[in-house]
């Protein structure tokens, strides 16, 4: 058990890719100590992206990059800027406003960040907010994208918990409404105590006609949700529903998507895509050593050994998944934590979709966290900011970002509401 862990680890250190520390880590076990036959790590290596539910996956990132390059973020920026830029703070509101509107579409923090964070940082800028505090506010309402449906890391954790993707995604409906209240509700304490005040008024006239331009744009999430909880389609094809949606728009609506724009487009899914799959499939591997190997029994009963009380037992698995996501990339730390958490979350009884969205708001709170976090990356390359003002300009976002976390973990029906009214 040590040995795997330690090769894990040491090719970590020595900047090996994470699938290659997975892969390379088994194969330590696999080969050297178990004598397992070639053949069966390539079966679980290939059984672990075999899934149906995964083709989610290329589906997703291809709507987010369609949206972003279609033209559709403008819209939806423009319409969050009439419906509540005329509130003090207006600019720090809209902000999070779209990123509720994006979440609907892409299913991912980073494409949030980068492709509404150009927009918004600039027209903070240029109303003449502090630079950090726009930054600060980009990075945080990005969070959102992956706890509202769709999201990339619950269709990963749902396939890897084997838990229902459908009701994962209207879990997530809850607590992602109530990290915009509480990032809103900041804006509005800064506001006031650095006396900012109104960037537009309200106008119907304006909200009509930025809500009518919008409208196709706002439909997106409505054919996602809708068609899943009407039954008229699995998460997989509301994926392709979405990517034909947005395709739709760009080509003949809108007449903003190229040839030459849609195949810079598909490279880049295809890259994205590669990258996901084949640490999913290093990940099923590195869940089966540890399986076959019992170290996912023996953290169990470790854990268990401090308490057995579901609600103290989620905190602590809350203060693990934190330091991890320091660490680690999101898709790579569900794919491993996943096998090892999961016997213990089952068997003190707490509900694997509340901590499907325990685990998600987890990790996108580790995006905003040095020295791994990708939001920050990418919005300190957007935002024209060192590395570091970028991760103090963050800072102090986390704070309503870990109330939340708190109100979700000891709150069950923040999240099992939703699911148990419509799947019932």
């Amino acid at each position: 058990m040590w040995l795997l862990f330690l090769a894990f680890f040491a090719l970590l250190l020595i900047g090996a890719p994470i699938f290659l520390a997975l892969g390379g880590a088994s194969l330590v076990d696999t080969v050297f100590l178990s004598n397992i036959p070639d053949f069966v790590v390539l079966h679980r290596m290939a059984g672990g992206v075999d899934s149906f539910p995964l083709l989610a996956v290329p589906f997703f990132i291809l709507a987010g990059n369609l949206m972003n390059t279609a033209g559709i973020t403008n819209r939806i920026f423009d319409f969050a800027a009439s419906a509540v830029g005329w509130l003090r703070g207006g600019l720090g509101h809209v902000n999070v406003v779209a990123s509720i509107i994006f979440a609907g579409m892409s299913g991912t923090a980073v494409a949030d960040a980068g492709g509404l964070g150009n927009i918004e940082i600039k027209a903070m800028r240029d109303h003449g907010y502090d630079h950090e505090f726009s930054v600060g506010i980009t990075a945080a309402s990005s969070t959102i994208g992956p706890i509202i449906p769709p999201s990339l890391p619950m269709v990963v954790f749902g396939v890897m918990a084997n838990v229902s993707i459908g009701q994962l995604f209207t879990a997530g409906i809850i607590p992602g409404l109530v990290v915009a209240a509480a990032l809103m509700l900041y804006v509005s304490w800064y506001a006031r105590r650095n006396g900012l005040g109104h960037d537009q008024s309200f106008r119907w006239r304006a909200l009509g006609r930025d809500f009518i331009r919008a409208i196709p744009a706002l439909l997106t999430p409505v054919i996602i949700i809708g068609g899943m909880t009407t039954g008229a389609f699995t998460p997989t094809e509301a994926a392709v529903a979405a990517c034909a949606w947005a395709l739709f728009l760009g080509i003949f609506l809108y007449r903003s998507l190229t040839f030459r724009q849609f195949y810079r487009i598909t490279l880049e899914t295809i890259e994205t895509t590669a990258s996901v799959l084949i640490i999913v499939g290093g990940a099923s591997l590195f869940g089966w050593v540890l399986t076959t190997t019992r170290v996912t029994e023996h953290v169990a009963a470790g854990l268990l050994s401090i308490t057995d009380n579901p609600l103290l037992l989620l905190l602590i698995i809350n203060i693990i998944l934190l330091v991890v996501g320091c660490f680690m990339e999101t898709i790579a730390a569900i794919s491993i934590l996943v096998p090892i958490l999961m016997p213990v979350v089952n068997q003190v009884g707490i509900d694997p979709v509340q901590f499907g969205v325990v685990m998600v708001l987890n990790l996108m709170i580790g995006l905003l966290t040095p020295p791994v976090g990708m939001v920050l990356f990418v919005l300190s390359r957007v935002g024209k900011l060192s590395f570091d003002r970028t991760v103090m300009a963050v800072l102090p976002f986390l704070i309503p970002l870990l109330i939340v976390l708190v109100l979700v973990s000891v709150i069950p029906q923040l999240t099992l509401w939703l699911p148990t009214m419509w799947y019932r």
